[in-house]
């Protein structure tokens, strides 16, 4: 019938995904990684129908992680799916999963480096990820449940650096519905289902019980809580930031000083935040550095009675001195 569109999914997801790639130049090249998967096979359809429309060229990734029979195989056939969705190519990016922080950190630090390494050897202006409202619902729960600070509780950012999710405000079942209307057969990977891993309990046996108890819209609350920390958090950032500048009196590769007057004026959270950016920038690994270290750091400038130097994370040390404190390696001259 003329003037029939597409199905309120698909519609839904090209949306998404045009808005995604609104400040994007012709001719740039943008690309989707897809594991086959409802969430990511429907965000590349989308690219594929954007993309031509836009002037762009695209592309498609599949991670192989080898953690499954026939991991090969299934990457393979999701790349060679490229063609049909209307995208200008698909590759396969196989990785090897390290251990350290637990294989779902260890699988996601692998794929995201296979993603970094293909983007820049591609050219790429932009790599789409498929996380939906419902992984970002998840993944703030998880960070409650941590007694995780703000920035956790802000969930995964719509955009952070070439990585976009244009999907973040569509539940999972538009996913499902896009490919059922086009006809995509998805695969569901037995990992999902998997109750070892943290994420699939969260998803299987939590949310369905707070659903059950709270009522329906629990998912849309969390991901809503997550837009509101996030302003919150990026507020609290930059006036950090502006807090950093003026407290610092030298900030050089192995070490920062930090005047401690302007430093007792700021309020805890937005001190807390200029402490750990200067032990970074003095040399702490951020991965290494806890709420605790920085907590201990603090105590130096709000409970000041002559500590002696704290030892933190990368061999590095905080003293307080003459009105400073300094974050250098140490020993501290």
């Amino acid at each position: 019938m003329a003037g029939v569109g597409p199905h309120p999914a698909v519609a839904d997801v090209r949306r998404a995904v045009r808005e995604a790639l609104a400040d994007i130049g012709e001719g740039r090249l943008v690309l989707a990684a897809c594991s086959g998967g409802a969430d990511s096979l429907a965000l590349a359809a989308a690219l594929g129908f954007v993309a031509p429309r836009r002037g762009l060229r695209a592309g498609l990734l599949s991670v192989d992680h080898g953690l499954q029979p026939g991991s090969a195989a299934r990457a393979t056939e999701v790349a060679a799916l490229a063609p049909a969705l209307g995208l200008g190519f698909g590759e396969v990016l196989t990785v090897t999963v390290g251990t350290a922080g637990g294989p779902e950190a260890a699988a996601r630090d692998a794929r995201y480096q296979a993603l970094a390494a293909a983007a820049d050897r591609l050219g790429a202006d932009a790599v789409l990820l498929g996380h939906t409202r419902d992984d970002q619902a998840e993944t703030v729960l998880l960070g409650l449940a941590r007694g995780s600070g703000l920035r956790s509780l802000s969930g995964m950012a719509p955009a952070a650096g070439r990585y976009r999710r244009p999907l973040l405000d569509l539940p999972r079942n538009v996913t499902v519905a896009a490919c059922r209307a086009l006809e995509l057969a998805f695969w569901d990977d037995p990992h999902n289902a998997d109750p070892r891993y943290t994420r699939v309990r969260v998803r299987s046996r939590v949310l369905p019980v707070l659903e059950q108890e709270l009522g329906p819209g629990v998912a849309e609350a969390l991901a809503r809580t997550s837009k509101l920390a996030r302003d919150d958090a990026d507020a609290l950032d930059e006036w950090a930031g502006t807090v950093f500048r003026d407290c610092a009196l030298s900030d050089t590769g192995g070490q920062v000083t930090l005047a401690v007057q302007g430093l007792e004026r700021a309020p805890g959270a937005v001190r807390r935040r200029v402490l750990r950016r200067a032990a970074i920038a003095a040399g702490a690994p951020s991965g290494a550095l806890s709420a605790a270290h920085v907590l201990a750091v603090e105590r130096l400038i709000t409970h000041w009675h002559g500590q002696k130097a704290l030892d933190l994370p990368g061999g590095l040390a905080a003293v307080r001195r003459y009105g400073t404190l300094i974050l250098a390696i140490s020993p501290i001259a």
